[in-house]
C-alpha cells in the first residue's frame, strides 16, 4: 500500500524517528502503526548491541529542582552532533521531568518508568536507533532538604550541581554555594564527610612526595657545591642534550650521577622521621582545605570561607548535602 506524508509525519510524531525512517518502517509494516512502531524499536535495540562497546562521552546534564527535592541526570551519546540535537535534549529534559515527578532515588528507577509505549529504558533505546549512536542513562543523583538549588554552568548542559540546605536560603547565596560547588569540585562538606581511607591515602602520599623532595634538595645543594648546575643533569634527557649543547661536559655528568646516586641513599637513610610527618600532616591539611566545601576560600571573596559566608548570612544555615555531575574528565 501507498504510505502517505500524513502518515509519516504521525509515526514520527509517535517515535520522534526520522523522516525516511517512518516511511520505510511504514512501508514494511504496510501502513501498520503498531508493527511499524515495533520495526522502529527492533532498530533501536539492534544498533544498541552493535555499539555496546562504544564510548558515550558526551551527552545532556540536566537539573530541576521542586523546592525541597533537586535532581541531576545525565544521557549520554557519542557525539558533540547528536548531544546539541534538539530531540535528545528534550528526551533528557522528559526523562528528568519524569524522575522529578515521582521522586526517583536511584537510576534503576528511572529506567523502569513508563514512557510513551514502554519504559524509560525502551526509550533511550529507540533514540539510539535513529541517531545510530550508543546512549545510555549513566548519571542520576539527588538531594533532599528544606530548601534546594540547582545550577547549571553556563547552561550548557555539560555540568550541572545540586545542594540542600536545613532551611529557607536566600536565592543568590542559594546560587553562589551552587556554583561554589561548580568551580572549586569539593569531595564533602566537612572533614567529617571525607573517609577515613581517603584521608590515610593521601598522609601516604604525603610522606613519599616529601621523603623525595627532602632527598632532591639535599641533592641539589650537593650538586651546585660541586659547581654543576641541578636542572642540567635533572634527567638522562637532559644530560645528553646539554652535552650536545656543549653546557656541560661529559666529566661533569660522570661527576654528576656519581653525586646522585651517593646522595640520595645517605640522605634518605637519616631522614627526620618527626620533620617528614610534620610536614604530612600540614599537607593533609591543606588538602583537606581544598576539597571540604566549608573549609574552601569563597569563590567571590577569598578572604572568606564558605562556613564563614553562611555563618554571616544565618548562624542557623547548613548545607546537608550535595552533588556535582559533569561529563568531561577533571
Amino acid at each position: 500500500m501507498a504510505v502517505t506524508m500524513a502518515d509519516i509525519t504521525k509515526l514520527r510524531k509517535m517515535t520522534g524517528a526520522g523522516m525516511m525512517d517512518c516511511k520505510n518502517a511504514l512501508t514494511e509494516a504496510e501502513g501498520d502503526f503498531d508493527k511499524a512502531i515495533e520495526i522502529i524499536r527492533k532498530k533501536g535495540q539492534a544498533v544498541a548491541a552493535k555499539r555496546s562497546d562504544r564510548e558515550a562521552s558526551e551527552g545532556c546534564v540536566l537539573t530541576k529542582t521542586t523546592g525541597d527535592f533537586a535532581v541531576i541526570i545525565a544521557l549520554k551519546c557519542e557525539t558533540d552532533f547528536v548531544a546539541q540535537n534538539a530531540d535528545f535534549v528534550k528526551l533528557t529534559q522528559d526523562i528528568l521531568d519524569l524522575a522529578v515527578a515521582n521522586k526517583c532515588k536511584t537510576l534503576d528507577e528511572v529506567k523502569a518508568l513508563p514512557m510513551g509505549s514502554g519504559t524509560v529504558q525502551d526509550a533511550v533505546v529507540d533514540r539510539s536507533g535513529i541517531t545510530g549512536e550508543k546512549m545510555e542513562l549513566d548519571g542520576y543523583v539527588t538531594v533532599e532538604g528544606a530548601s534546594t538549588v540547582v545550577y547549571n554552568h553556563m547552561n550548557r548542559n555539560g555540568l550541572c550541581t545540586i545542594a540542600a540546605f536545613n532551611k529557607a536560603i536566600d536565592e543568590a547565596l542559594a546560587k553562589q554555594i551552587a556554583m561554589q560547588i561548580a568551580a572549586m569540585n569539593p569531595i564533602a562538606i566537612d572533614v567529617d564527610g571525607v573517609s577515613e581511607e581517603t584521608k590515610q591515602k593521601e598522609i601516604e602520599v604525603a610522606i613519599e612526595k616529601t621523603k623525595a623532595e627532602l632527598v632532591q634538595k639535599a641533592v641539589d645543594a650537593a650538586l651546585t657545591k660541586a659547581g654543576i648546575n641541578p636542572t642540567h643533569v635533572d634527567s638522562e634527557d637532559h644530560m645528553e642534550s646539554n652535552m650536545a649543547k656543549g653546557w656541560i661536559t661529559a666529566e661533569d655528568v660522570a661527576k654528576a650521577k656519581e653525586i646522585i646516586a651517593s646522595v640520595s641513599a645517605e640522605k634518605a637513610t637519616n631522614l627526620s622521621e618527626a620533620m617528614i610527618q610534620n610536614i604530612a600532616k600540614g599537607r593533609l591539611a591543606k588538602f583537606l582545605k581544598e576539597v571540604c566545601l566549608l573549609n574552601q576560600e569563597d569563590i567571590m571573596d577569598a578572604k572568606k570561607t564558605v562556613r564563614e559566608v553562611l555563618a554571616a548570612a544565618d548562624p542557623e544555615l547548613k548545607i546537608v548535602d550535595f552533588k556535582r555531575f559533569t561529563l568531561r574528565a577533571e
